[in-house]
């Protein structure tokens, strides 16, 4: 049983095609996945020179054709894994490296190294996206990955391997537990993890194995990386304790060990919201909808019952109190973190003027001895525009005395140290008064619906 999947491989920003080949051909044949290379064979190129091959082809087909390419895929691999203790590594190597003449039909230069430091023996088979001809390139089709897995299971039963079954919908077993979310910044954690545990030779090691599993690196004061469908870079040292550079590049010498992060449980709300089936009848839901939605209900208010329990709220004159006072502590936090933002902002505005005011202050003064000089103003009208911007900034906020510049960084750090720790007494305070305001509403649409359906039973 193999499964497969079909990757393009795309030059990375920043570095050029010849690189982005090797360190992705290097990858594959690494010595300690592959027995020393023994489970590493080639079509019409050699291991050793596959990169260097496969960029003559390149050149040759812009020699050639006249054209030079616009896509930045270099290369494609395809991923063929199969099952445990089902097929030797020898063995897997055969059926890769006849996988990959099937499908390129012998057209493309490929080289398939068959890795074993997993449980599971699987094979990487990199392929040249230039024809040996150099006349084209290989077009990605719509469902190429199908053809591929189609082809491999074609192969599989050639050689008395199981293939993975294609069970009917009904048939299928049903997931009722989902694995969590997983955020971007988790995931880069475990590919970091992973990456150490192979212990990678130097810091420049570990970014291009971070290439290679699909991050692109931005080099700089502060390295960064950005993965497929990230609109953001992420800086290491904001991933956490333990993934800043200097903790990185110590425990890849060394010098420190290191401590994965530990993934936090998402917090779950102890009960949800009630649905107002009314509303919903009225929006054309069923009765099956009905009968649903009230077995939620009651299940949702047994919870809401206990939350008010522990929380020792035993009547709606309680809850209201308690609802008054989460609310008006949670906006008191609010208005002090927003006013703590507002003089930050004045004081980020205010100090280049002030330096801004003093540096041009003797410009200044020379250009109104000067009799306001047409002249004078051409040779330094950089320094008298950043002297009447600062002005005009102090006239409008009713500055009388300008204010010290030392004095305005340490009311700045203390705003910042101040909002800082305002933080998690504004988070534990949102979540209480979300909570009552939640018991709230549940208690009020329990017992309207409960009114309603007596009215109803009375009615009758």
């Amino acid at each position: 049983m193999a499964a497969t999947r079909l990757i393009a491989l795309h030059k990375n920003k920043g570095k050029s095609v010849a690189a982005c080949l090797k360190s992705r051909t290097d990858y594959v044949q690494n010595p300690d996945k592959t027995e020393q290379g023994e489970l590493v064979s080639s079509y019409e190129c050699s291991p050793l020179t596959a990169d260097e091959e496969f960029m003559l082809s390149k050149r040759q087909y812009e020699l050639a054709t006249g054209r030079r390419q616009k896509s930045d895929v270099i290369a494609y691999q395809i991923r063929q894994s199969f099952k445990p203790g089902e097929i030797t590594a020898e063995e897997a190597n055969k059926v890769g490296y006849e996988l990959a003449m099937r499908f390129t039909k012998g057209k493309y230069a490929f080289i398939v190294a068959t890795h074993t430091d997993r449980e599971h023996i699987h094979n990487h088979i990199v392929y040249n996206s230039t024809a040996l001809d150099s006349t084209r390139k290989f077009r990605d089709f719509l469902l190429s990955g199908l053809a591929v897995q189609r082809l491999s299971d074609l192969i599989c039963l050639e050689h008395q391997l199981s293939v993975i079954e294609i069970k009917p919908y009904r048939e299928r077993q049903k997931r009722t537990l989902y694995p969590p979310k997983e955020s971007n910044r988790d995931r880069l954690c475990s590919v970091i993890d992973n990456i150490l545990m192979e212990k990678p030779n130097d810091y420049e090691d570990f970014l291009q194995k971070l290439e290679q599993q699909g991050y692109e690196v931005k080099r700089g004061k502060y390295t960064s990386v950005k993965g497929t469908r990230q609109k953001r870079f992420i800086r290491f040292r904001t991933l956490g304790a333990g993934y800043s550079e200097e903790e990185l590049k110590a425990v890849i010498s060394g010098e420190a060990e290191h401590h994965p992060r530990q993934k936090q449980p998402p917090k779950e709300n102890p009960f949800n919201l009630l649905v107002d089936v009314q509303e919903k009848l009225a929006e054309g839901k069923g009765s099956g909808y009905a009968r649903w939605a009230k077995k939620y209900n009651l299940k949702e208010m047994s919870k809401t019952l206990i939350f008010l329990q522990e929380k020792k709220i035993g009547s709606i004159e309680e809850m209201q109190e308690r609802v008054d006072a989460a609310t008006a502590r949670y906006h008191e936090l609010v208005d002090s973190i927003k006013a703590a933002e507002t003089r930050m902002a004045e004081i980020a505005v205010l100090r280049p003027h002030i330096v801004n005011y003093a540096k041009t202050r003797p410009v200044y003064d020379a250009y109104r001895k000067a009799g306001y000089s047409k002249r004078f103003l051409e040779n330094h009208h950089a320094e008298i525009t950043l002297h009447k911007a600062a002005k005009a900034a102090f006239d409008d906020a009713n500055l009388k005395k300008l204010p010290n510049v030392k004095e305005l960084d340490t009311e700045y750090s203390k705003l910042l140290t101040e909002k800082k720790a305002a933080y998690p007494d504004y988070r534990k305070a949102k979540d209480e008064m979300q909570e009552l305001l939640r018991a709230q509403r549940n208690v009020e649409l329990f017992f309207a619906e409960e009114k309603s359906n007596t009215k109803k039973m009375h009615s009758r």
